[in-house]
């Protein structure tokens, strides 16, 4: 009998999908699973490191199960992913507590490493795995909506961020591979497919066969039972967004009126500081492109405040850009200075309370825009997924097309339905990041 495996996953959906294959690799190798880390010998932490608050929770979250190993039943723990990627043979000194390191380019390695009789404490590999749809993945969001990750890696520059040396350079999936994952995933149940990459926008440019997200998204609206198609993490570079793409996500019906388009900045001295591949100019005539194909669009993006150099005038810039703009959904970061990035060796660092008094403007704006949109969409009748009851149980909680999980608001359900079912709702009360609905009929399947 193997010993029973518990597995903690940290940080952002991409690295979701990764602890769903090892789950799914560990599972077809006859390792029983477990939720309970009291109960398991052996645990695995699915780290993230991609700012300085990621890796300390990663750290924090590694000595909290440590304690496992003498008052549960663990016999091995499991550093995974980001963060061992990220500082190599390093940890192994400074954690002591950790069995196994294990980086983002060996865990699927992770079966061979637990039955192995010897082993070093670190695995540490250039990152050039890409699961397809033959590996085993098994799903922990709720039953009918699924990420599905279509590239990996990132060759973009940008002078703040870690991604390219933790996850190694852009690699797409083959169209036939994602479809039909795709296939899979309508079999086990899944209506809502969530497509992630660190660049979806970027998807195919790497093949060289032509393909592209336009022909992509073509394709997996031919996947019957597949409800909603959502597009996350879209790089705003003018190429990326051509007639045929904005066409094409505004001919399918499956396709969410819905992007998300990580901006970061709108100031031309800035961006060319962060190595973004957009001006200001640019980043404004993407926007306006995008809502003249998609006029009912709901625009989500990110923006980084206090990055070295950054004046009041750059920001009061970047304040009027986000009035003007009216973007429906918005998250603000404070800048981080990572180790072993070009922006941490920047002169004119932003002192910390002038990054957290910027971050609060831009919310506290964002917060009358989001309300001000809200009310609009009152005595509206809208479709929405149904996930479960809200806290207290007093109502239900769901979803609509505009609003990702995790990150967005929801919509609080008044009425009866189930988990997965698709509702018509009428929209009767506004609330600044949430919304609250009255269930007035199905919407799909088709009674």
């Amino acid at each position: 009998m193997k010993e029973t495996v518990c597995l903690v996953s940290l940080g952002c959906p991409k690295n979701l999908v990764d602890s769903e294959v090892i789950l799914g690799l560990l599972s077809r190798e006859g390792y029983p699973l477990s939720s309970d880390p009291s109960k398991a010998q052996i645990l695995i932490v699915n780290t993230c490191a991609f700012i300085q608050d990621a890796s300390t929770e990663a750290i924090d979250t590694l000595l909290r199960l440590s304690r496992y190993k003498k008052r549960g039943s663990c016999r091995l723990l499991i550093a995974c992913g980001c963060l061992p990627q990220r500082y190599g043979k390093s940890l192994e000194a400074a954690l002591p507590e950790v069995d196994l390191f294990v980086g983002t380019g060996a865990f699927q390695e992770l079966p061979r490493l637990l039955s192995a009789n010897k082993r070093e404490r670190s695995l540490i590999l250039r990152p050039t795995f890409l699961y397809d749809e033959k590996t085993p993945r098994l799903l922990s969001t709720p039953s009918f909506s699924a990420y599905l990750k279509i590239a990996e890696g990132c060759s973009k520059r940008c002078t703040f961020c870690t991604v390219p040396r933790i996850r190694g350079p852009y690699r797409s999936r083959r169209i036939d591979s994602i479809v039909a994952e795709a296939r899979n995933l309508v079999e086990r149940g899944v209506r809502e497919i969530i497509l992630v990459a660190q660049d979806t926008t970027a998807y195919g440019e790497d093949l060289g066969d032509g393909s592209c997200l336009e022909g992509l998204l073509r394709n997996l609206a031919r996947v019957e039972g597949v409800h909603w198609i959502r597009l996350l993490y879209a790089y705003p570079k003018r190429d990326y967004f051509s007639d045929a793409l904005l066409e094409r996500m505004a001919a399918e019906e499956k396709v969410c009126r819905y992007l998300d388009l990580p901006i970061q900045h709108i100031d031309d001295e800035i961006l060319r500081r962060m190595g973004r591949r957009s001006r200001g100019k640019e980043i404004r005539e993407i926007v306006a492109r995008i809502r003249t194909f998609l006029p009912d669009v709901t625009l989500r993006t990110t923006l980084i405040v206090g990055f070295p150099g950054e004046t009041e005038s750059h920001f009061q810039k970047l304040l009027s850009f986000v009035r003007e703009m009216e973007f429906d959904r918005l998250g603000v970061f404070k800048y981080s200075p990572e180790e072993g990035t070009a922006a941490s060796r920047f002169p004119n660092p932003v002192p910390e309370e002038v990054k957290e008094e910027r971050r609060g403007l831009l919310m506290e704006l964002q917060q009358g825009i989001s309300l001000r949109k809200h009310r609009s969409m009152v005595g509206k009748t809208l479709e929405a997924v149904v996930e479960g009851c809200a806290r207290g149980g007093r109502s239900l909680r769901g979803r609509l097309q505009s609003q990702a999980p995790e990150i967005d608001g929801v919509v609080f359900l008044r009425g009866e339905a189930k988990p997965g079912d698709w509702v018509q709702t009428r929209i009767v009360r506004a609330l600044p990041y949430d919304l609250v609905g009255e269930i007035v009929g199905r919407s799909f399947p088709k009674p």
